[in-house]
């Protein structure tokens, strides 16, 4: 690979961001970036500038000579990068309000990665990585992907499977949150311990021992009910029930709560969106907040308040994955990659969460083995519910947005489930061209989107 780095990141004026270039500064030695491109959207122009001004600040406070580059155009970005990542949000977060508040209203869950809202989510970001992955075999063909936008696992599935496109790894932060957390919990360090994670994205579950291979995973579960078991900002804390954790002898991912604990968990999304609001809605005030603190001519470093946004050691996921590969580091990291036999509960040939060695090659699978049988049920029915989705996402076909509408267990199936999701096909119109034949026949039907639903959206405009 050549000397100066070019890096491109798609989604630039996300307030993420910052967390990013602390990441990359902290990492120059090993990974000597010569130029960054920022890239953004005509409606994230500003927030763009905003951020890029930060960014430029906070390499100008470095000892490195890092230059910034802000564009609304991808193509000049992509030219002969040797990494793009992704951290874009389709329909910025008013889709995400909507796909939390549509849900909501019908009584059910919605949530940026999971249930409907996810899918949505999904339905509307798989077409886009699709076009970039195209760009990239054009203009930057030796470039890896490493994408962040959620959700994660099912984006990085589409790269593979429909982009044709294996230089991908597709991350998350909440595995590397667990390895940094939890050690504390029975007096170690990180670096004392062996993790092994397997599953999907927001869906895995890891197995830990020390460094003379004996099994810690019960005495962490133990600590798990006395101390702070550092869930992400964006999960609502309700405990697992005990005994299912004693029965499977692995630690769930934080996110399993929606599965595990659906009625609690369900109960305060409904108590929020009542009051307070859903979490896009709060996520809208921390940004506003956080991009007031980025306009400080004066501020140069990660502010505290990006904690609050959710995406802890998101940098120590995505600089680490890419310095890894550009200096062979063969780094353990969680990823999202093609199984390739590590689960053997799922086909080679579909992407998986797993641990693995990350180098110039990309991710070398760590095997995990067969999961337990309700696991094992677990993951082969979310997979099916997946791959669905991304099928659907790119054909445009209703029938098979409705079979993982159905198959999905955050949704309950009927004639609910399926307003819900005609509704949100009329509320991400703008943003879902592959669907716009079964929209016209909804629109026909007179399908809308509830009042309280566009109410909403006022009250939360800052």
């Amino acid at each position: 690979m050549k000397q100066g780095v070019k890096i491109a990141t798609i989604g630039g004026g996300s307030s993420y961001t910052p967390e990013l270039m602390e990441g990359f500064i902290k990492r120059y030695n090993e990974l000597p970036i010569s130029e960054i491109w920022l890239v953004d959207i005509e409606a994230g122009k500003e927030k763009l500038e905003i951020v890029g001004a930060m960014a430029q600040r906070m390499w100008d406070a470095s000892p490195y000579d890092v230059q910034v580059h802000l564009t609304l155009d991808r193509k000049e970005a992509l030219k002969d990068a040797d990494f793009v990542t992704t951290q874009f949000r389709v329909g910025l977060l008013d889709a995400r309000v909507k796909d939390e508040r549509i849900p909501a209203y019908y009584g059910m869950l919605g949530q940026e990665t999971n249930g409907a809202g996810g899918m949505f989510k999904a339905f509307r970001t798989v077409p886009v990585i699709l076009d970039i992955v195209e760009d990239m075999k054009r203009l930057c063909p030796n470039a890896w992907l490493v994408n962040f936008a959620n959700p994660s696992g099912m984006v990085t599935e589409a790269v593979v499977r429909y982009g044709k496109w294996d230089k991908v790894i597709g991350l998350c932060n909440v595995p590397v949150m667990a390895t940094m957390l939890e050690p504390g919990l029975i007096g170690k360090k990180t670096e004392d311990l062996i993790y092994k994670f397997a599953g999907l994205n927001h869906f895995h579950w890891h197995k830990v021992a020390d460094n003379h291979g004996n099994d810690v995973t019960m005495t962490l579960i133990d600590k798990m009910y006395q101390e702070d078991n550092g869930l992400p900002q964006n999960i609502y804390d309700t405990p697992f029930e005990r005994e299912l954790l004693e029965q499977m002898k692995m630690i769930p991912c934080a996110y399993h709560r929606y599965y595990y604990q659906e009625e609690e968990m369900l109960e305060h999304a409904l108590e929020e969106y009542r009051t307070v609001g859903t979490r896009a809605q709060q996520v809208k005030r921390t940004e506003h907040e956080l991009f007031e603190l980025y306009k400080d001519e004066n501020l140069d470093h990660k502010p505290e308040q990006l904690q609050q946004r959710g995406g802890a050691y998101y940098s120590d996921a995505a600089c680490e994955t890419i310095a890894s590969i550009y200096a062979n580091k063969e780094t353990q990291i969680v990823v999202s990659t093609k199984n390739n036999g590590a689960l053997p509960d799922l086909p080679a040939d579909c992407v998986v969460e797993v641990t693995a060695y990350v180098g110039a090659q990309g991710a070398r699978n760590v095997a995990f083995g067969e999961l337990p049988t309700a696991e094992r049920g677990w993951l082969q029915v979310m997979k099916a519910m997946e791959l669905l989705t991304i099928e659907a996402a790119v054909t445009g076909n209703y029938g098979t947005a409705l079979q993982a509408f159905t198959l999905n267990p955050l949704i309950t199936s009927g004639k609910t489930a399926k307003r819900v999701m005609d509704e949100l096909f009329i509320a991400h119109k703008a943003y879902l061209p592959n669907f716009e034949e079964a929209i016209a026949r909804l629109e026909r039907k007179g399908i809308e989107v509830q009042d309280e639903v566009v109410r909403a959206m006022d009250l939360v405009n800052v």
